[in-house]
């Protein structure tokens, strides 16, 4: 059975009152036995996140990470300083890092394997263009970018990664993937990961991300193949998150 997973990501966006607000609404929030709930503030936050945290479902991912450890690399993150302030989750791949700073597939691959080298739980989004969906290469594109990443890890890093779907046209611009049309894309992508191992794929868990908010998470997790959600304008609303997050139930 997969544990659905939330998670915010706030992208550069958010407050220090945004994370003292979600952590006193956590505290006294009712949530589905089964699910892990992540948020995703941008850096400055991520010590106040972790203290306004405490004792709530609430657990800490970043946003990027660098693949190195140290070094002479000005205004960069390493995997072992997040793991520092309790970081459990981190992206790689986000479209908006591979469309405006260039990060292709062997930059997102480096990433996740930071991620895993420090005990990070490595969210890896894929997802097509309007253009692509438009030409019909939607899964062409998709299982390119996954198939990048798993084909070059072991067995035993591929069943620690996340994979969330975010169709590129959809994010940010209030326009979702119907439930079938993600819930095609995740099916396509189980069945690739089944190539490399059945139980492996049994046990992927799979996130919708193209601008889940409140109204449509239910239809949207009530899918077979889909177990969560990587939302973004709807995690900065305290109330909007976490009807998403009772919704998983």
């Amino acid at each position: 059975m997969r544990t659905p997973l939330i998670a915010g990501n706030w992208k550069m966006n958010g407050s220090a009152a945004l994370v003292e607000e979600f952590g006193h609404a956590f505290a006294e929030a009712r949530l589905p036995a089964s699910l892990d709930v992540a948020v995703l503030p941008p850096f400055p936050y991520l010590d106040a996140a972790r203290r306004a945290f405490e004792g709530t479902p609430l657990r800490l991912g970043a946003q990027t990470l660098n693949p190195l450890h140290s070094g002479a690399h000005t205004g960069e993150v390493s995997g072992r300083m997040l793991r520092e302030f309790g970081v459990e989750y981190a992206l790689a791949g986000h479209s908006e890092r591979r469309q405006l700073y260039r990060e292709g597939d062997e930059a997102v691959l480096d990433r996740l394997l930071a991620a895993l080298n420090v005990g990070i739980t490595p969210i890896l989004c894929v997802g097509e263009t309007l253009e692509e969906r438009d030409a019909g290469q939607t899964m062409d594109v998709v299982l390119r970018q996954v198939g990048y990443v798993m084909a070059r890890l072991e067995p035993d890093q591929r069943s620690r990664v996340v994979i969330a779907y975010e169709p590129v046209w959809a994010i940010g611009t209030g326009r979702t993937a119907t439930p079938q049309q993600a819930q095609e894309v995740m099916a396509g992508i189980r069945q690739y990961q089944a190539g490399f191992d059945r139980e492996l794929a049994a046990g992927l868990r799979l996130l919708y991300g193209g601008s889940m908010n409140a109204s449509n998470a239910a239809e949207l997790l009530a899918q077979p193949d889909i177990d969560g959600g990587l939302v973004g304008g709807a995690s900065l609303k305290v109330d909007d998150f976490l009807a998403i997050c009772q919704s998983a139930g």
